[in-house]
């Protein structure tokens, strides 16, 4: 049978479309969890115009977590924020300073911001974990947990904040670090409120339910617009997070990514669950190559194919040891 390169493309090509087609109607259904944020999931609100960069945060979320302890000689020393300092394997949040133009009153001047896992309402990472090592707990963190981690980091690409941190200087038994909301066992808070809420001699950490927390923000905002910008970051970003922010200043200018509002899983989980549906497309793509095979399969000995192909006559079969001896 005699199939041009061109027909062979065209069969391929239908066979391809109708695999899509069988797959894409089913996009919507296969999408997992409710990227709407559950009244009842705890958060925490940061309000930026009452920290002083004082860092007794991360000195109490260092000592519940089990890590080095600043001391308060180094909590008081400001040449830390002369650089930029991002969260890692051994300190779980991270206070910066940034310069932000205005009225120092209103929010100008110096401003320090607390960095942190923001534990998305719909999270990338735990979408992305093949083994659900991250999970996000219905109260509102995203745990993790070291046993199930298989060390693949696909949780770190996925982030859309870039939080998730690998202790790369433990061969042996690595793990993915970050926040967990004083969710994590061996946390004398855990199940309460997180160390860095009750440690702010500035209250401007509020622990309490997400939609309390942002009917609060929103009410800081309409009583002092002259104070507040009018944006709460988090409300919306990747989906909403339950780590929400208050400023003075736009967060733009503060180090904050201008995020979509659309959960990065929404997208992700679409297509992989389109493509896996049943296995149908691959099984497809496998019939696909297997009629290629066959459309191309030789049509006399193995070599007349590749010679037609060229323009040239196929050679003659190679006389035998017998033939080759007679007169």
């Amino acid at each position: 049978m005699d199939v041009s390169r061109r027909d062979f493309l065209k069969q391929a090509g239908v066979l391809g479309a109708g695999t899509v087609a069988s797959v894409g109607g089913a996009t919507q259904a296969l999408a997992s969890g409710d990227a709407s944020a559950a009244a009842d999931s705890v958060g925490v609100l940061v309000d930026l115009t009452k920290c002083n960069g004082c860092r007794r945060c991360e000195a109490a979320c260092a000592q519940a977590n089990g890590f080095p302890v600043p001391a308060d000689a180094e909590l008081k020393d400001t040449a830390v924020f002369a650089e930029h300092r991002r969260p890692g394997p051994q300190s779980y949040t991270t206070v910066n300073s940034f310069r932000s133009a205005g009225d120092p009153a209103n929010g100008g001047g110096t401003v320090f911001v607390k960095t942190n896992c923001l534990h998305c309402v719909d999270p990338a990472c735990v979408s992305a974990c093949l083994v659900r090592a991250l999970q996000k707990d219905p109260r509102g963190p995203v745990t993790y947990d070291p046993w199930k981690c298989m060390g693949c980091r696909y949780c770190m690409v996925a982030c859309p904040f870039q939080i998730p941190a690998y202790e790369y200087d433990k061969a042996l038994t690595p793990q993915v670090r970050k926040c967990t909301l004083c969710m994590n066992e061996g946390n004398p808070h855990r199940g309460g409120v997180p160390a860095c809420v009750q440690a702010c001699p500035m209250e401007c950490l509020t622990y309490g339910r997400r939609s309390d927390l942002l009917a609060q923000a929103h009410e800081k905002i309409k009583a002092h617009p002259e104070k507040y910008i009018d944006h709460v970051y988090g409300e919306h970003e990747a989906g909403g997070t339950s780590w929400m922010y208050v400023a003075g200043a736009p967060f733009e200018e503060l180090g904050f990514l201008n995020i979509s509002a659309e959960a990065p899983p929404r997208l992700t989980e679409a297509i992989q669950h389109a493509v896996f549906k049943h296995f149908v497309p691959p099984v497809a793509w496998c019939a696909i190559l297997g009629m290629a095979m066959w459309l191309n399969r030789p049509a006399a000995g193995p070599h007349a194919p590749l010679a037609e192909a060229a323009g040239e006559p196929a050679p003659d079969p190679a006389p035998s040891p017998a033939e080759g001896a007679r007169p």
